[in-house]
């Protein structure tokens, strides 16, 4: 669907319906506003577009997406926020304000005309003291990294080792979703406080009787199996604010078609699965962990790796 008439983009005609709606009290502070899919059924336009047009009320500060609630009106309680002067401002505090919304509405939420209207600043002022959004991502990054530090013995033995450096990083993905989606395996962040972990990783490989290109794919895998789950949560919380609707509400919609092929006997072993050990991501974490990690210690037992083994092809 093109431009209306008015050369408009339907995403923003449909905003604008929106915001006449919360202005006009139809919608009334703390309301669910339409999700996605009832956008798409009430004004007759693709997903994506649904989805711009609810972007565009989350940027001008009118609804917030909250998990298990889905998008509803801002509620506007409080005094008035006061424009603070600019010499109040500092890279710490912009900082902490923008990883404080990235958490609560994720990070497309994080726009710099966004970030200045909850600091009470003029949007020029944040760029005297961050060149952009890409430069806020990097400070995003290594203010999660930094508040988690690596010890700099950890415990003894190579598996222990591993085990709290994964699971060091699994927790910081999880306070902070959108961190998955900033952390990349093939072109990864130049950071100092990210690299560390890679460092500390081959140090914890070290010594083991692995060649440097099997310490490398080691320490790779490892991150990538992380961050692969902390992606999928990522996704599902992103779907989840883009549709106000819970996992547990989408799996409602297909409990009819899902059931009929249960009980067709066609997929008798997907049939016996307990749905909450596939929906507990914590306990996949730990289970591809431990299940990789006793895969590497039989490796090292039959190529004679240790300290004075033979390195492993």
């Amino acid at each position: 669907m093109g431009p209306d008439e008015a050369g408009e983009p339907p995403y923003l005609r449909i905003a604008a319906a929106l915001r006449s709606r919360i202005e006009s009290g139809a919608l009334r502070p703390g309301d669910r506003v339409p999700s996605t899919r009832q956008v798409v059924r009430d004004f007759g336009v693709a997903m994506a577009t649904a989805g711009r047009a609810l972007a565009v009320l989350r940027d001008e500060g009118l609804v917030v997406t909250r998990p298990g609630s889905g998008t509803v009106v801002r509620t506007r309680g409080g005094p008035a926020r006061r424009r603070a002067p600019d010499r109040e401002l500092g890279t710490g505090r912009i900082v902490a304000t923008a990883m404080a919304l990235a958490d609560a509405e994720g990070l497309d939420a994080v726009s710099m005309r966004r970030l200045a209207a909850e600091l009470g600043v003029a949007p020029m002022s944040l760029y005297r003291h961050v060149a952009g959004r890409d430069a806020l991502e990097l400070l995003l990054v290594r203010a999660v990294f930094r508040a988690r530090p690596l010890p700099d013995a950890g415990p003894p033995g190579w598996r222990a080792k591993l085990e709290l450096v994964c699971r060091l990083q699994w927790r910081a993905y999880r306070a902070h979703p959108w961190l998955a989606e900033l952390i990349s395996m093939t072109r990864p962040v130049l950071l100092p406080e990210a690299m560390a972990h890679t460092e500390w990783t081959l140090n914890a490989l070290d010594g083991l009787g692995l060649s440097a290109a099997e310490r490398a794919r080691e320490a790779l895998t490892l991150a990538a199996l992380v961050r692969g789950l902390a992606a999928s949560a990522a996704a599902e919380l992103r779907a989840e604010r883009e549709t106000g609707q819970g996992n547990d509400q989408w799996w409602n919609t297909l409990q009819d078609e899902l059931d009929a092929l249960m009980r067709s006997g066609r997929f008798p072993m997907l049939a016996g699965l307990p749905e909450d050990a596939v929906r507990d991501l914590d306990g996949l974490l730990e289970h591809a962990l431990a299940r990789h990690l006793d895969g590497l210690e039989m490796r090292l037992a039959r190529g004679g790796g240790g300290t004075n083994g033979t390195p492993v092809r």
